[in-house]
C-alpha cells in the first residue's frame, strides 16, 4: 500500500497532466465550476480576509472560483514542479488556455475580477506540506482531487480530510471536490501514481463529524478525459464545525 511519504511529489508531471485534463474544458470540469460557483454567489464579494487552496496542484479553476469571495489565496503545494508552474502563471501572463475557465466562473459568478490575470492577483503560492499548515489559520478552504489521490489508505485519506477541516477557523467554508472511486492510477507514458477509491457515503462519513451545513453531490464520469479507472466525482461544500472545535 502506497502512503503520501512514499511519493516523490517533486516530480509529478505537470506536462502530461495538463494536457490530460485542462488544455480544453471539459463537461466535468464545467459541472465542479457550476456547483462551486453556487456557492460561492452566497459570499459576499472579498467577504474572506484569507483563504486556501490546500494542495493546490498546477488547477488555476479553483484559485479563480475563490478569488470573487476571497481578498487573499495561499495555493499551498508540497511539489516542485506544481509550484514552478504556478510560480510562472503568477509572474507572467497565465496561459491561453486558462481563459475559457475563468469566462465560465465569471459568468456564473459576476463577483469573480474581470479578467484571468486579475483573479489571480491576490494568490500566492505557499510551498509546504499541507500538513505544516496552522489549524484554524483561515476562512476558508478549498481542496480538488488531493486526498484521495495523495495516498491509497483510506485512514490516512480521512486524516488529510481532517487537517482540511482544521485549516480554517469554526465555521469557516469548505469546498471540495473528490475523485469517485479512483484507483491507482498513470499520467502519461509511465508514471505511477496512488488512489484511494472513496464515494459520496465514504466522504460523508469522514466529514459528517467535523462539519455543519454539508452538502454532498456527485457527477457522472466525464467521458472526453481519459480512463483513470474512476466513475466520476464527489462534491462537497460545509462549514467547520463550531462545537466540534470547542470540545477539542
Amino acid at each position: 500500500m502506497t502512503h503520501n511519504d512514499d511519493v516523490d511529489w517533486d516530480s509529478w508531471p505537470v506536462a502530461d497532466y495538463l494536457a490530460e485534463n485542462y488544455r480544453d474544458l471539459h463537461p466535468s470540469d464545467a459541472a465542479v465550476i457550476t456547483h462551486h460557483s453556487a456557492f460561492y454567489r452566497r459570499l459576499p464579494r472579498g467577504g474572506v480576509e484569507r483563504a486556501v487552496e490546500f494542495g493546490a496542484g498546477p488547477n488555476l479553476y479553483p484559485l479563480i472560483l475563490a478569488s470573487g469571495a476571497c481578498r487573499r489565496i495561499d495555493a499551498v503545494e508540497t511539489g516542485a514542479s506544481n509550484v514552478a508552474y504556478l510560480e510562472r502563471q503568477l509572474m507572467c501572463t497565465p496561459e491561453a488556455s486558462w481563459l475559457p475557465f475563468h469566462a465560465l466562473c465569471r459568468e456564473l459568478n459576476p463577483q469573480v475580477p474581470p479578467t484571468l490575470a486579475a483573479s489571480l492577483a491576490g494568490v500566492s503560492v505557499v510551498h509546504t506540506d499541507v500538513r505544516e499548515l496552522e489549524p484554524g489559520h483561515y476562512g476558508l478552504a478549498s481542496m480538488h482531487f488531493v486526498a484521495e489521490g495523495a495516498t491509497e489508505d483510506y485512514a490516512e485519506f480521512a486524516e488529510f480530510c481532517g487537517m482540511f477541516v482544521r485549516s480554517v477557523a469554526p465555521g469557516g467554508y469548505l469546498v471540495a471536490a473528490f475523485m469517485e472511486n479512483m484507483p491507482t492510477y498513470r499520467i502519461g507514458p509511465a508514471t505511477r501514481w496512488p488512489g484511494c477509491p472513496v464515494g459520496p457515503d465514504s466522504v460523508t462519513e469522514v466529514f459528517a463529524p467535523l462539519t455543519e451545513e454539508l452538502a454532498v453531490t456527485r457527477i457522472d464520469a466525464d467521458t472526453t478525459l481519459p480512463d483513470y479507472g474512476d466513475t466520476g466525482m464527489v462534491l462537497l461544500t460545509a462549514r467547520a464545525s463550531r462545537a466540534a472545535r470547542t470540545r477539542s
